[in-house]
């Protein structure tokens, strides 16, 4: 994602930029004194002591106390962020529930929910209505309590024209061109909620996001998150950046053809990886006599993972060759993966994680026999522990991470102003 900021010219723009400079060192080196703060930066320490005094007054950062260390002339003030004042929420529309999560300047989690929702039957117009009262209820929460809503990110299984906001496909939703990020901000104006910008990207983008801020890989540079929703979906991670081709359209390791005149996708096309091991396949191999006829939606889904899961602990022939033939042909889309960008980790999210002790054995076998470097150049292939709430998660870190660098305008002074941030969101390519 790119700036956003288009006001700000001259002396001020300066000033704003360094406003960010110092925050990414608070948030790095904290706890830290504003001398350190200089010498990490390369500012001078009159700027620096101006560029703090600012940033606490927005809410951003705080003191902390006096360092312990021993040193000639006055202990430093230590710093620290603020993490009291402010809040960024991320949301996740799927096929079958609504997630949300709210975290604090420093990416603790304020609040977590899971909406079990029908977002394949409802359609935009009733999702949009959705995902704005799913907003009001979070940012009316006790939890959040006090706090200025930075941004609002959304999730959504999908190609996204990031500039605009846009739902530009999504074939297990049913949408097409669908304004998504502009009625968002038209129902927030009449349900008279505080402005905040907003973000749409794609699910398993932001669920790669997460897993490198909070993941048990955190931090691993070279990583990809595949989605295990009804729709497989990977974000890809080269050096902690995410991987987003020139359109934005990248990583949709779902409709890789594998089988020649295999079943129908949702894309319309045959054979793809989706339609021979996403989560609908599986469940109607798996469990055939509790599927219902035609697609699957709603808080049936994880019910029916639920009983998939059951009876291969029970040790149900079907069930055990079900996963076990999926397993296979993940490993094989992964490997395509593999080949391609070299990851060090590749991570299974959504409701591959409940049947991942039946689907990894085989999926890392093809991995390390499909892959061309010996042994799939040492990747790894794991569960997520995020869960149904990844995607949500990574979106309300993503509003972080673009108040950090300067994407989004940074809260005005407590005293000054309502702490609510307003800008059309950081709807751009990274």
């Amino acid at each position: 994602m790119s700036s956003v900021n288009t006001g700000p010219t001259g002396f001020q723009a300066v000033r704003e930029a360094n406003l960010g400079v110092v925050l990414r060192a608070v948030r790095s080196l904290a706890p830290c004194s504003r001398a350190a703060i200089a010498a990490a930066t390369g500012l001078n320490k009159t700027t620096v002591s101006s560029l703090v005094a600012d940033l606490i007054s927005r809410g951003l950062v705080r003191e902390t106390g006096e360092s312990t260390q021993r040193r000639v002339g006055r202990p430093g003030v230590l710093l620290a962020l603020d993490d009291s004042t402010i809040a960024a929420i991320g949301l996740e529309v799927n096929v079958d529930y609504l997630s949300v999560v709210a975290v604090d300047l420093v990416e603790q989690e304020l609040l977590t929910r899971h909406i079990s929702f029908d977002a394949r039957a409802a359609g935009p117009e009733a999702c949009a209505h959705r995902i704005a009262r799913a907003t009001a209820e979070a940012m009316a929460d006790p939890a959040l309590a006090g706090r200025g809503v930075i941004g609002v990110s959304v999730a959504v299984p999908a190609l996204i024209d990031a500039p605009s906001g846009t739902v530009t496909r999504a074939p297990n939703l049913g949408w097409r061109d669908t304004p998504l990020r502009d009625r968002l901000t038209h129902l927030m104006a009449e349900a008279r909620l505080p402005t905040a910008p907003i973000l749409v990207d794609n699910d398993a983008n932001l669920g790669a996001v997460a897993e490198f801020r909070s993941g048990h890989l955190t931090r691993t540079p070279d990583l990809v998150y595949i989605t295990g929703e009804v729709g497989i979906g990977a974000g890809v991670l080269t050096d902690g950046n995410l991987l987003r081709g020139s359109t934005g359209f990248a990583g949709e390791i779902g409709h890789i053809p594998l089988m020649e005149d295999g079943p129908e996708c949702g894309c319309g096309r045959r054979g793809c990886l989706e339609a021979i091991a996403g989560i609908e396949p599986i469940l109607r191999a798996a469990v055939p006599d509790r599927v219902p006829e035609g697609p699957l939606s709603g808080d049936g889904i994880a019910h029916l993972v639920d009983v998939a899961v059951e009876r291969a602990e029970a040790g149900d022939a079907t069930a055990l060759d079900t996963l076990h033939t999926a397993g296979t042909w993940l490993g094989r889309g992964i490997a395509t993966l593999v080949d391609i960008v070299n990851p060090a980790a590749v991570v299974l999210g959504g409701y591959f994680v409940p049947m991942a002790p039946w689907l990894l054995p085989n999926c890392r076998a093809a991995v390390r026999e499909i892959a061309i470097a010996p042994d799939a150049g040492g990747c790894r292939v794991e569960p997520s522990t995020l869960g149904l709430s990844a995607a949500a998660r990574g979106g309300a870190m993503a509003m972080i991470d673009a108040l950090d660098s300067g994407r989004l305008p940074l809260p005005p002074a407590r005293s000054a102003a309502p702490a609510a941030t307003s800008g059309p969101g950081p709807n751009a390519p990274a």
